[in-house]
């Protein structure tokens, strides 16, 4: 049996609230080494977490690194926690708040080494469109907070929002493109293994993926 599917076995070595971070409790310019035992180790950041299967696997395979993962859906939020904290990760914080927001307005410079975005809503509908969170105005403020030489990894399963991420990251020129498949940051053989990826590989969607690195200046 895998680590990841004996979760559920192994008794808790942490609580709940050790993990789970409050934004309401978080100063206006969040300094995020500030939510770690050890905040001089670099710092990842995912996006919509889901139930933390990426970030499960990451943070047992670089205990020198630290990972926050946000996720606004309160039942993945919970279930992401509550298993970070089964296996005792100090090396991880879950957050339950509106990401888009968080990064562009609450987050401070150059805090990140790495930003991890799979599988993000695409908003299929053209009057929605507007609410898709790879846009330039969010753009402009992930490249804000990621260190120079920091990377940005992007991966969705809907075509039209992958040539929209391609158009807004073309337009960037302190974005240098890297191949995907890194396994320093949890991709190997072109898969990150996230519970959407799974579940639209096994329905035979295509995946698209796009990976960067900040300019050194």
């Amino acid at each position: 049996m895998c680590m990841i599917a004996q979760s559920d076995m192994i008794a808790s070595m942490l609580d709940f609230a050790s993990i789970a971070v409050d934004p309401a409790a978080l100063p206006e310019h969040t300094d995020l080494r500030e939510l770690f035992e050890d905040g001089e180790r670099p710092i990842e950041l995912e996006i919509g977490c889901g139930k933390g299967a990426f970030l499960l696997r990451q943070a047992q395979a670089h205990p020198q690194r630290n990972f926050l993962g946000i996720e606004w859906a309160n039942k993945f939020y919970k279930f992401a926690a509550d298993r970070m904290a089964r296996w005792g990760l100090g090396n991880v914080r879950i957050m339950r708040t509106d990401a888009r927001e968080f990064v562009m307005t609450r987050l401070a410079a150059e805090c990140l080494s790495a930003l991890h975005i799979y599988h993000p809503d695409p908003w299929p509908k053209k009057k929605h469109l507007r609410r898709r969170l790879i846009q330039p105005p969010f753009l402009d403020a992930a490249i804000r907070v990621l260190r120079p030489g920091a990377r940005l990894a992007l991966q969705t399963d809907h075509a039209d929002y992958f040539e929209q991420m391609k158009l807004v990251t073309a337009a960037r020129h302190d974005l240098i493109a890297v191949p995907f498949e890194d396994d320093e940051h949890g991709s190997v053989d072109g898969s990150i293994k996230t519970n959407f990826e799974i579940k639209y590989l096994r329905e035979g969607r295509p995946i698209y993926r796009l990976a960067f690195r900040k300019s050194q200046r």
